[in-house]
């Protein structure tokens, strides 16, 4: 690590203490950074990484309202506005009993790099709330929803700030919550991405996250020669990353094997396939039921039941091709990267964000397996996100095949930025490095023109 990284990761401790998630998305950028610092000493100087660090704006609230019982609840409600260079500020809501001020600084600053690697104009943020939807009527999240709104509404905007989902908010929550700020504000307009489709939503939003991972890892198989079929696959979670990331996955001729949630995971050896996959979304998306009884209806499965206290995930412990981590942060750790390797893994496409440690990541780039960091492979929701943006400016839709294939294109681009970036600045085959650099370059220049604002 060199004296700059150092002392400005000594300064990020002291200035954000107890913020670890936010320690490491900003170690794993500024070691990359290392390598820009030495060409473009103007950018240091100018203290360009210092000021996308320091959030532009941070907005944090009470929450009161009152569930159907009559039952009053207090929540917290936050807003990170990172940095708004080359658009207005983007990035999901997310709902869960997890979210504190440290995660959502990570999750923003990972969104500004993720968010420039598009090509759209959007900036970097993030929000949402320690509020937990899992087990609540449509009644109490709909009251929630309109509790939180009620104050965020003040912040967003269409050309300010535009929301999406993520953990915990998915397309019920976001309507609730664009009704509340169309009655507040009494405009209809695309300050929420995420919508439905009769309204203002666009096609391909819900399945862009999962489908662009897969897109990603296609690409960097390309560069080898290979393709998707009859890769054998692991794939964490079972929201809708993970939903569709299977989808998409069996489309291109792989197999999938593996789903989980907080309880545990199935390992399926015949593969999860499109009937599989239909009973997995009833189950998780309209019965929010648990992916243990996935072993129930199909007896081809074996379930595993997780503690929590493992020292490492069994599911990323089965010998497989390629790894499609899509649950959450951190969950591979320094045991399961190993583990991965061990069983011939050598391809992991991040649907969520940065669900490798610091430990997992080294590994992954000294076995040079194809490694899609998160703010590259899962770039795909904020870019349909920002389609779905154009299409509200336009006041017109676009066909799913449209789409599809601006998606398609725009993961490619992120590929063939990270490629150049990373020969450019040479550690070829390094995605790390291409993507932390290629995300950097476009804010930073836009920082450099606008001066010190």
């Amino acid at each position: 690590m060199s004296d700059y990284v150092k002392e400005l990761m000594a300064m990020v401790k002291a200035k954000n203490p107890a913020e670890s998630e936010f320690h490491q998305a900003v170690q794993e950028v500024a070691e990359s950074l290392a390598l820009v610092f030495e060409r473009h000493p103007e950018y240091r100087s100018s203290k360009i990484l210092e000021r996308i660090i320091e959030p532009e704006r941070v907005i944090m609230f009470r929450v009161p309202w009152v569930d159907s019982k009559g039952d009053v609840h207090v929540n917290r409600g936050f807003r990170i506005e990172m940095n708004s260079a080359i658009g207005p500020y983007k990035g999901g809501l997310r709902f869960h009993p997890s979210v504190n001020l440290g995660i959502l600084k990570f999750l923003a600053f990972e969104q500004v790099f993720k968010n420039s690697l598009t090509t759209l104009p959007m900036g970097g943020g993030k929000g949402g709330s320690d509020f937990d939807p899992k087990g609540k009527s449509d009644v109490d999240v709909m009251r929630f929803c309109q509790a939180f709104m009620s104050e965020l509404q003040r912040h967003i905007g269409p050309d300010t700030d535009v929301p999406a989902g993520d953990i915990g908010v998915g397309g019920r929550e976001i309507g609730f919550m664009f009704g509340t700020y169309k009655k507040l504000r009494n405009e209809f307009t695309g300050v929420l991405t995420g919508k439905g489709l009769n309204w203002g939503g666009s096609l391909i939003r819900p399945e862009a996250t999962g489908y662009g991972a897969v897109y990603f890892a296609a690409e960097m198989l390309g560069t080898r020669k290979q393709t998707l079929e009859g890769k054998k696959c692991l794939v964490s979670g079972s929201g809708n990353v993970a939903q569709y990331t299977i989808e998409k996955i069996n489309q291109l001729g792989g197999k999938a094997v593996t789903l989980s949630d907080s309880n545990g995971y199935i390992y399926d050896e015949a593969g999860i396939n499109a009937e599989k996959l239909a009973f997995v979304m009833e189950l998780k998306n309209v019965r929010r039921g648990r992916i243990k009884e996935y072993t129930d209806k199909y007896k081809t499965a074996v379930y595993t039941q997780l503690t929590g206290k493992e020292d490492a995930n069994p599911l990323w412990d089965h010998k497989a091709d390629c790894a499609f981590p899509s649950a959450t942060q951190n969950e591979i750790n320094r045991k399961d990267a190993a583990n991965l390797l061990k069983n011939g893994i050598y391809v992991v496409s991040e649907g969520a964000n940065m669900p490798t440690t610091i430990e997992g990541v080294n590994q992954f780039l000294d076995a040079k397996i194809l490694y899609g960091p998160g703010k590259a492979a899962n770039a795909g929701g904020v870019a349909t996100s920002g389609l779905e943006m154009s299409q509200n400016s336009m006041r017109m839709s676009w066909s799913r095949e449209e789409v599809d294939n601006k998606l398609h294109n725009i993961m490619k681009s992120i590929h063939k930025t990270c490629v150049t970036v990373a020969d450019r600045f040479g550690t070829p085959g390094n995605y790390v490095n291409g993507a932390n650099i290629g995300g950097f370059l476009k804010v930073a220049d836009a920082m450099m023109d606008q001066g010190v604002v």
